[in-house]
C-alpha cells in the first residue's frame, strides 16, 4: 500500500503538487484567516453568495494549510481537495462534495451563477469546521 507521503511524492513527479518548505507563519495566517471567513460565513445577515464563498475560501485555507504543512503547494486550486485524503486523511465524499463547491464558486465567480441553496452552505460550514479542526489538530510545522 502507498503511503499519503509517497502519493504526494507521486503528485509532485507529475507536475501537480510543487515541493516548498513549510513555514509555521505562511500556516498561522492561512489558519487565522480561514477561521475569520468560517465566522463571517455563519452571519445569516449577509447573502448566501456572500456566505457560500465565505465558507468557500475557509475551507479552502483550511485545505491549503493541511498541504503546506506536509511541505507541497499546488499547481491548481482544486488540487488542494483533493489530495485532503493524503493531507488530513480525509473521507472521499467530504473532498468530492468540497471539489463540487469549487465548481460552483467557478461558475458563480466566471460566469454570473448565482449560489443561493441554504443547505449547500450550511453542509459547506460544517464540511470547513471539519477541516478546521483537523488542521489546529496537527502539530507544529517542522
Amino acid at each position: 500500500m502507498t503511503s499519503s507521503q509517497e502519493n504526494l511524492k507521486n503528485l509532485q513527479k507529475i507536475g501537480k503538487l510543487k515541493a516548498e518548505p513549510p513555514d509555521q507563519v505562511e500556516f498561522n495566517g492561512l489558519v487565522t484567516s480561514a477561521g475569520r471567513k468560517l465566522r463571517d460565513a455563519e452571519n445569516v445577515q449577509l447573502s448566501p453568495d456572500s456566505r457560500f464563498t465565505l465558507a468557500y475560501d475557509a475551507a479552502h485555507s483550511f485545505a491549503l494549510a493541511a498541504l503546506r504543512w506536509h511541505g507541497y503547494r499546488a499547481e491548481h486550486r482544486y488540487m488542494v481537495f483533493q489530495v485532503l485524503p493524503h493531507t488530513l486523511s480525509f473521507p472521499a465524499n467530504k473532498w468530492r462534495f468540497l471539489d463540487d463547491c469549487h465548481q460552483k464558486r467557478n461558475l458563480h465567480l466566471y460566469d454570473g451563477g448565482i449560489v443561493d441553496d441554504e443547505q449547500l452552505i450550511k453542509e459547506l460550514i460544517a464540511v470547513a469546521k471539519e477541516l478546521q479542526a483537523a488542521v489546529e489538530s496537527l502539530e507544529p510545522v517542522g
